[in-house]
C-alpha cells in the first residue's frame, strides 16, 4: 500500500502531531494528498520549549491546522513512579487527550507517525496505540525512516534532519520520582549544550549528577570541553559525566 491509496481509503483523519520529522511527514503528505487532517499536538512537562515552537511551524510548513492541547501528567502516580511501562500510562493520557479533542470536531480516525523502521516490542507506548485503534499509516506503507527523511527533505520541511527526541521523562532512571525540578533542570542543562553547538545528546540524571551523552562524532569534542560543560552545567548537578551515547 502507498499512502496514496491510504489516504483514498481514508481521506478524514486526525493526526497525533509532535513536530518530529515522522508526524510531520506524514501531515505534509496528507495534505499534500488531499486528505481532510487536522494535527492535535499535546503538550505537557514532558516536552521541552523548543518542541512546541518546532510543531507549529511544522503543521504551519505542511499548511494544516494545528490544536494544542495542553495536559498536565505529574499528578498521575502511575506516571511519575517511572515504573518500566511509564510509557505505556502517558501514551494513554496522550491519545485520550487527543480522541477527546478529535472526537469533538468530527474526526473519528486517528494516526500517527510510527514508521517502519520502529521496533514495536520495544516501545511499550504501542500498547496504547493499539487499545486506541491507532493506525500508523507509515509504518503500514513499509516507510522507513531513511524514506521519511528523504521525503521531508524533498517536501521542504525543515525538521528533515530532525535529531530524534525522546520525551524529558527519560532522562530519570526508571524506577526513580519524576518532578518538575527534575524535567526543568534537564531542559535548561540540554538548552544549554545546544546553545554550545552540540546536537543529538541527553543529559540525564545519575543521583546527583548529570550523564551527559553524546553521539560518536561529538565524543573528542565534548572531552575536550568537559571543563566548560562541567562549569555551565554546575547549577544544576553535582558531577557531569559524558558518555559517547544517546540512547
Amino acid at each position: 500500500m502507498t499512502l496514496k491509496e491510504f489516504f483514498e481509503q481514508n481521506p478524514k483523519a486526525a493526526i497525533a502531531f509532535s513536530g518530529g520529522v515522522d508526524s510531520s511527514y506524514l501531515l505534509s503528505e496528507a495534505v499534500r494528498l488531499g486528505a481532510d487532517v487536522k494535527a492535535y499536538c499535546v503538550h505537557s512537562e514532558f516536552q521541552p520549549a523548543f518542541e512546541l515552537g518546532d510543531a507549529r511551524r511544522a503543521a504551519e510548513q505542511a499548511g494544516a491546522e494545528l490544536e494544542i492541547i495542553e495536559l498536565s501528567v505529574l499528578g498521575d502516580d502511575a506516571i511519575t513512579s517511572n515504573p518500566e511501562d511509564r510509557c505505556y500510562h502517558c501514551k494513554r493520557r496522550i491519545m485520550g487527550a487527543i480522541k477527546e479533542a478529535a472526537f469533538a470536531d468530527g474526526y473519528e480516525l486517528i494516526l500517527d507517525g510510527t514508521n517502519a523502521s520502529d521496533d514495536a516490542d520495544d516501545r511499550p507506548g504501542m500498547r496504547a496505540l493499539k487499545e486506541f485503534n491507532i493506525k500508523s499509516p507509515l509504518r503500514e506503507c513499509g516507510i522507513t525512516k531513511d524514506e521519511v527523511r528523504k521525503g521531508a527533505k524533498e517536501a521542504g520541511l525543515d525538521v528533515w534532519d530532525k535529531p530524534a527526541y525522546a520525551c524529558l521523562a527519560t532522562r530519570v532512571p526508571t524506577g526513580e520520582e519524576i518532578t518538575e525540578a527534575k524535567l526543568r533542570s534537564a531542559e535548561k542543562a540540554e538548552s544549554i549544550m545546544f546553545d554550545m553547538g552540540f546536537r543529538d545528546f541527553r543529559v540525564r540524571w545519575r543521583g546527583h549528577s548529570g550523564l551527559v551523552q553524546v553521539t560518536a562524532d561529538q565524543y573528542e569534542e565534548a572531552l575536550d570541553r568537559e571543563q566548560e560543560i562541567q562549569t555551565a552545567l554546575g547549577r544544576y548537578y553535582d558531577y557531569i559525566e559524558i558518555d559517547e551515547n544517546t540512547r
